[in-house]
């Protein structure tokens, strides 16, 4: 419970941890950053790192100070984003088979490979771009790609449009909105609030099969 209250106060205070970053490091920030991003979609164990607020405070960093720029920013992290995601798709692709040996294994047989298989050549292009701005489900959705051997063309040309959008549409409304008085007051709760409507999509989905299932 403590190490989820600690994450939950860093994601909500991410700002201010940037700019103790910053002043401690410099230009390593940068360095951070792409790391931080690379890892939270290159990892398919780590869809908790806080993805969308991050990218906002970062947006938010380069309006306020003269160490971040925010051009710079967005020409490293969105590759970063594109490269975790290529990781992701790989490390699900030759790890799939082994995965789905087991013909009889209850959760991991070969009907459910060839499922997400049809399921990702069909709406493999919606899914990848969608699931950048769905926090758990953008770390998964690379991965499950690979599984379901999504063609690599067809993968990492939404791949890149996904990661420049979500990269770009976060960075760039930090950098125009997190400077103004309103929004530098009530960080915390914009913050929650990019939360809230990230997961959203999840909680709407969840509650409609549990309809259905009824």
């Amino acid at each position: 419970m403590e190490i989820l209250t600690n994450i939950l106060n860093i994601v909500l205070h991410i700002d201010d941890y940037l700019v103790v970053l910053l002043e401690n490091y410099g230009v390593f920030v940068y360095a951070f950053l792409f790391v931080v991003v690379f890892i939270e979609t290159g990892l398919v164990v780590t869809p908790f790192l806080p993805g969308d607020s991050l990218l906002f405070a970062a947006g938010a960093l380069s309006a306020t100070s003269a160490g971040v720029n925010i051009v710079l920013l967005f020409v490293l992290l969105a590759p970063a984003a594109i490269l975790g995601d290529t990781v992701n798709y790989w490390i699900g692709y030759y790890i799939g088979p082994k995965v789905f040996r087991e013909k009889k294994s209850r959760f991991f047989n070969r009907e459910y490979l060839e499922r997400t298989h049809a399921f990702y050549e069909k709406y493999g292009g919606k899914v990848i771009i969608l699931a950048r701005f769905i926090p758990i489900i953008r770390t998964f959705a690379p991965f499950v790609a690979g599984v379901g051997k999504m063609t690599y063309p067809k993968f990492i040309s939404y791949n890149v449009i996904g990661g420049i959008l979500w990269v770009g549409l976060f960075t760039f409304a930090g950098y125009f909105f997190g400077s103004l008085p309103l929004v530098k007051d009530h960080f915390s709760l914009i913050i929650l609030g990019i939360i809230i409507i990230s997961v959203f999509p999840l909680i709407f989905e969840f509650a409609v099969n549990k309809y259905r299932a009824r």
